[in-house]
């Protein structure tokens, strides 16, 4: 008999709907869950100027498989640190700004975890470090929180009834908030809701996290992705360090330059010191050291070419990020009118206000039930689908599937 008493682990609801959409014989089957974009053929897509990267990668003289450096790769966290606050930002110029490369936005997010819960602000004086998290989030969120030992709290996010961000109920949690507690926060293109906060909310939340003495955490999973605008996407995220805040910033390359197997991100905490930014990358290296003894070189190497190199970059900027993010706007816009034109009950004009991956549908998980088992359509249970999932031959089969399930006809009715 074993010494250990282990209970299965229930299926990952995500992954489990993957396997079971690649399980279905049906040829009208539509995956709109996992967030990785696709093109209109509905293929997995890799960005033209990555290809050209990797063309770089594998015939320079210098290539090799050595270790990196346990704090990464320094020319890829550098370049990230630039495309995030600007190659002129006072932040980098003063050193104060500790960057380590990360295992993706997830990895990030674990670091991160683990940093601000053995070295909280000391305006903490709780017993356990507090985290609020938006209701509802990345459904990783929570689980990565609670394995670095946070306890989480949530902050609600978002209105069902208004399919809307509810600013007050975020504000008036936030208020609430012991000081030095920290504030998860989605830098753009909210994942699942895919509602942003605009200007003028991001700076009342800003005045809440400065009034109460709160710790900004943002996961910046979509820059560029989202808007197709580098800068635009990082707004949020350079008003907080504009007015001053320490912070941290996780950062995940797998959306904006399509490295998702290749887990390349990083880890970003903006210091008012410059000595105790150093202090803080050589702790983070240190924790990286423990856990993963250094980073994987690949991905970082293909992301640090086009950073670095102008004309990689300015096509990566100002061809493959748009064309990714408009054909998205373009599915929104597309589905939105189809709903429209078949009169489905119920207002659609959120599919075109949200931005980025996702979409919140505002569909009831019974309504969800019926697109999986009667429409092979495949999406998580809160109604969110990928709008990378959608194309020019599916979003009419998508859109006629919405209307039964939303009106209650039959599936015979397609």
């Amino acid at each position: 008999m074993s010494q250990f008493h282990v209970n299965a682990a229930p299926p990952d609801p995500l992954f489990a709907l993957v396997s079971a959409y690649k399980q279905d014989p049906s040829p009208t089957k539509v995956d709109l869950s996992i967030g990785a974009y696709r093109d209109d053929n509905g293929k997995p897509y890799i960005l033209p100027v990555v290809r050209k990267a990797e063309e770089l990668v594998k015939h320079d003289s210098s290539y090799n498989h050595e270790y990196l450096p346990m704090s990464g790769l320094p020319e890829f966290t550098s370049a990230a640190a630039k495309l995030l606050f600007g190659a002129d930002a006072t932040v980098l110029a003063e050193n104060r700004v500790a960057s380590v490369q990360t295992v993706s936005g997830t990895g990030a997010n674990h670091i991160a975890a683990v940093f601000i819960n053995t070295y909280r602000p000391e305006a903490y004086k709780g017993e356990k470090m507090v985290i609020y998290v938006s209701n509802p989030t990345w459904a990783n969120h929570k689980a990565i929180m609670n394995h670095a030992g946070l306890e989480v709290r949530e902050y609600r996010y978002y209105d069902s009834k208004t399919l809307r961000l509810d600013i007050d109920a975020i504000l008036h949690t936030l208020e609430t908030a012991p000081a030095g507690s920290a504030v998860l926060l989605h830098a753009c293109a909210h994942n699942p809701t895919g509602i942003d906060p605009t200007q003028d909310e991001w700076k009342k939340i800003a005045d809440v996290c400065e009034r109460r003495n709160l710790f900004p955490f943002f996961d910046s999973a979509y820059q560029g992705f989202a808007s197709g605008d580098l800068e635009k996407d990082a707004w949020a995220v350079n008003y907080f360090v504009s007015r001053g805040f320490e912070m941290l910033v996780c950062q995940s390359f797998a959306k904006n330059l399509g490295l998702y197997g290749e887990r390349t991100g990083a880890l970003h905490v903006i210091l008012k010191d410059p000595v105790v930014a150093s202090n803080v990358k050589g702790q983070l290296a240190k924790m990286t050291r423990s856990e993963i003894s250094n980073p994987p070189a690949y991905g970082a190497r293909v992301a640090a070419k086009i950073l670095a190199d102008p004309e990689l970059f300015k096509q990566w900027k100002d061809e493959d990020l748009p064309a990714m993010s408009h054909r998205i706007i373009k599915m929104r816009k597309e589905l939105y009118q189809k709903l429209v034109d078949l009169k489905t009950p119920g207002t659609w004009n959120h599919i075109v206000d949200q931005i980025g991956m996702f979409s919140f549908t505002g569909l009831s998980p019974e309504q969800v039930k019926r697109l999986i088992n009667e429409f092979h359509v495949y999406l998580a249970a809160n109604g969110r689908i990928s709008m990378a999932g959608l194309n020019s031959h599916n979003v009419d089969y998508f859109a006629k599937a919405v209307h039964s399930v939303v009106t209650g006809q039959v599936s015979a009715a397609l």
